[in-house]
């Protein structure tokens, strides 16, 4: 009777010893460059989670590093509380914090520049080129969404040059950005703002921006909603560029073809007003487009031949270039479409 208990209990539990399971080797594998975990360990040093507090509000997004010198790119709504008074704070990957300054920023693009001090050890994130950027190329994008740092997803680059404008709430038009965007299929979410889209080799080639919620257009932070796999990046080429004139003069500037448009113009395309600012000109005299003899009325269709359908999309477009580009302008006049050629002009932003 005893054998056949202690056989019985054998058979059901498996042994009278401490059951150990199986489990495969601890010892680390490594993982490819190019593969998601090895693009995160390269970038995430590289990146900060940012908080903002003044003017009876506090936020949270995310920065990296641009050089050695303490320079951190970001996007402006995420500084935006901090602007005139208020307190900036930095979080790197290690957990270490450090006080940061403003050192410039613009609504139109959507970006600023914060810079640290004191910090030793910083290590600035590869700059890519968003010009070679292809639909379909894999994306990793870097940030702290709701708060949660040191968050890391993946996809697709979804589009490329799709017009968004954001911003808008103080109702005047002076806070809205134009943004040719790259799309992705990344998930992006509130806090992931000013944080880094990086191709297969880690390289930055956007700055994540908005996002499309399901109930509405593109945000820059999307409420408290969540990702519907419809996130906007300001294009790094143009976020470089800016990002420099900050640096260096604490302004950027805008590339401006010199008239007034009728926003209210419900047709396809972009029209020139019938009058500017405080009645002023539609076109500004000696202005780019005066000197290529645009007049008021006329219905902007493409830039370089691409189609423009709104005021919106041709401020996006214009925004895109730099000043001193030269650009075709298809216009449509009495019926008749004609080709004109002008010079970016230089405006200084807000």
């Amino acid at each position: 009777m005893i054998g056949g208990g202690v056989g019985a209990y054998v058979e059901r539990h498996g042994g009278i010893s401490a059951i150990e399971l199986p489990q495969s080797d601890t010892k680390d594998i490594g993982r490819a460059p190019d593969s998601v975990a090895g693009i995160a360990a390269t970038a995430l040093p590289s990146v900060v989670t940012i908080h903002v507090s003044g003017g009876g509000s506090a936020g949270t997004g995310t920065g990296f590093v641009l050089d050695t010198r303490g320079h951190i790119l970001t996007n402006n709504h995420v500084v935006d509380a901090a602007a005139s008074s208020g307190e900036i704070s930095v979080t790197f990957s290690n957990g270490e914090s450090a006080r940061a300054k403003l050192i410039g920023r613009d609504t139109g693009y959507d970006l600023a520049v914060i810079k640290v001090s004191g910090v030793s050890g910083l290590k600035p994130l590869a700059l890519g080129n968003s010009d070679n950027v292809r639909v379909g190329d894999p994306v990793v994008a870097i940030g702290a969404p709701f708060d949660l740092s040191n968050t890391v997803t993946s996809g697709i680059i979804s589009a490329k040059e799709r017009p968004i404008t954001a911003g808008g709430e103080k109702g005047d038009g002076s806070d809205v950005s134009y943004v040719d965007a790259l799309q992705t299929d990344a998930p992006i979410n509130p806090g992931n703002s000013g944080g880094p889209l990086v191709d297969s080799a880690a390289r930055v080639i956007g700055i994540n921006s908005a996002i499309r919620a399901a109930g509405g257009g593109a945000d820059p932070e999307g409420g408290q909603s969540g990702s519907i796999g419809l996130g906007f990046a300001i294009p790094i080429n143009q976020g470089k560029r800016v990002a420099e004139e900050l640096i260096n003069t604490g302004k950027a500037t805008h590339p401006v073809i010199g008239v007034s448009l009728d926003m209210r113009y419900t047709g396809d395309g972009a029209r020139v007003g019938a009058k500017g600012a405080g009645g002023a000109p539609s076109v500004t005299p000696d202005g780019p487009a005066d000197k290529a003899g645009f007049r008021s009325g006329d219905v902007i269709t493409k830039v370089d031949g691409q189609r423009v359908h709104s005021g919106e999309e041709l401020i996006v477009k214009i925004r895109a270039h730099r000043p001193g580009d030269t650009l075709k302008l298809t216009v449509t006049r009495d019926g008749k479409e004609q080709t004109k050629t002008l010079t970016l002009g230089s405006s200084t932003g807000a």
